[in-house]
């Protein structure tokens, strides 16, 4: 009864056994396979990471020296704006002074005596009027001395002063607008030629900062060693229980041909193999447990390939993009180059114009100065014009007196002894004494001046000594 009850206990136990070995050999074969996979994984994981961290790295040193260029760009920019805005404020300047000079012009009288009509008498011809062709013109004689006496004009009254024109309306105001329009439509010119390169820094790092947005997040490539290390340890651990397995079936086969031989079990034999088959779940379930976490490793490194592969893909299409950026900022850099090229070609041009506007000051400047001057000078003349014909009234009436003088003398003489000479002796003895008469030279006419009252000299005096103190306190100044 023994041996009929332990045979059929023995071939479900030997069944067991072989069905658990063939099912270790199954996860120990797919385990095999795994590993061998990933390792051959784990090679190309390597491989690609490599050649992912290689094109990023150079990608982010091309960025580098894109953003480089277009600081330099932004650079050269912002000197060449400097130096339109340092010309903008000396033009502010020149200007300024031009404007003063014209205002200062406009407020300075000239009296209706100063006019003159020919085209060559102001700074850029004169703007005449009507009146100025209607004025009457003065005829000089060499008759007499009192004809050296310029008639006199009725005098001018104060108020009437605001009628006279001023030495703003000797000034052609059309010549300056045009000079003035002429600079503006080339500091115009000037800013479109810098516009056409004023977005490009921004542009340039638009571009960059989308293409470094666009470059793969690569995170830590996971330890292959240590992957590798843990999987040849669960490669070992399952091998050491397909051996245990083996080793089971191996003992379990045997003692079915020993009981089949006739050889008996006692009890104690019997509990063992009971206890040894009923681990054989325990150790099918830590193989099943090691296969897993190898699955789970050449998933991880099967994942990690993928997405290697992806960002390989990704950065094709970026060099791509930076190819094209390469090619953006060559063309760029030649209109930036064909910009400064312009716009120093502009800048002397505008130099040029400033140089007119301060030369257009001066010349306002001392012809102010020059009027002012001329205002002193016509009375200076107008002093020695007097004292010259009082000297020539004098003369003229002590002529006239030691005329009469000899007449009467003459007279006198004729009476007296002139019956007593014969008629044909020194006829002059009876001529009158010669009339003597002070005139310019021949062919020299009369100087006609400008009628100036005292007020209006000193004011010119006031205004020279003015300015003659400004320059000189601005010269200590400095």
């Amino acid at each position: 009864m023994t041996d009929e009850q332990e045979q059929p206990h023995l071939v479900s136990l030997v069944l067991q056994s072989k069905k658990a070995l063939q099912h270790g050999e199954q996860l120990c074969s797919q385990a095999n396979n795994l590993s061998t996979a990933s390792s051959q994984v784990a090679v190309d994981v390597l491989v690609l990471d490599a050649k992912v961290r290689w094109i990023t790295d150079n990608v982010l040193e091309q960025l580098k020296l894109a953003a480089s260029v277009a600081k330099s760009i932004e650079e050269k920019r912002v000197r060449l704006s400097g130096r339109v805005q340092e010309w903008d404020n000396l033009r502010s300047k020149r200007t300024t002074e031009l404007d003063v000079i014209l205002e200062e012009l406009g407020s300075q009288r000239v009296p209706p005596d100063f006019h003159q009509t020919s085209a060559d008498s102001s700074l850029f011809g004169s703007q005449h009027s009507e009146d100025e062709d209607k004025a009457p013109n003065v005829e000089l004689t060499r008759q007499s001395p009192s004809d050296t006496v310029l008639p006199r004009r009725p005098s001018k009254r104060q108020d009437e002063r605001r009628n006279w024109k001023t030495l703003r309306d000797f000034v052609d105001d059309q010549a300056i607008e045009d000079i003035l329009q002429s600079m503006e439509d080339d500091r115009t010119s000037a800013e479109d030629i810098m516009n056409r390169s004023c977005d490009f820094p921004e542009t340039l790092n638009n571009a960059i900062a989308n293409i470094r947005d666009s470059l793969p997040d690569i995170p830590p490539v996971p330890s292959i060693e240590q992957l590798l290390t843990s999987q040849d340890t669960l490669i070992v651990s399952m091998a050491g229980h397909l051996e245990s397995l083996a080793a089971h079936y191996d003992q379990m086969a045997g003692a079915l041909r020993d009981s089949e031989s006739g050889e008996a079990f006692n009890e104690e034999d019997i509990q063992q193999m009971n206890r040894d088959t009923a681990e054989l779940p325990s150790i099918m379930s830590e193989l099943e447990e090691s296969l897993g976490q190898i699955d789970a490793t050449h998933a991880v490194l099967s994942s990690t390939r993928e997405t290697d592969r992806k960002h390989l893909e990704q950065l094709s299409r970026t060099l791509d993009d930076l190819e094209e950026l390469g090619d953006i900022m060559g063309e760029m850099l030649q209109v930036q180059e064909s910009v400064e090229a312009e716009c120093d070609e502009r800048l002397g041009e505008l130099e040029e114009h400033l140089q007119t506007i301060q030369s257009l000051h001066e010349r306002f400047v001392s012809y102010q100065a020059s009027f002012r001057k001329l205002v002193l000078e016509i009375a200076r003349r107008k002093q020695y014009k007097e004292a010259a014909e009082s000297i020539v009234r004098g003369m003229m009436a002590e002529l006239e007196a030691r005329t009469e003088e000899e007449r009467r003398v003459r007279e006198h003489f004729n009476k007296e002894h002139g019956a007593h000479l014969p008629e044909d002796i020194c006829l002059c003895i009876r001529n009158a004494p010669t009339k003597w008469e002070v005139v310019p030279q021949i062919n020299e006419e009369l100087e006609v001046l400008p009628e100036l009252s005292q007020d209006f000299i000193a004011q010119a005096k006031t205004q020279l000594e003015r300015v003659s103190a400004g320059q000189v306190n601005g010269v200590k100044s400095m």
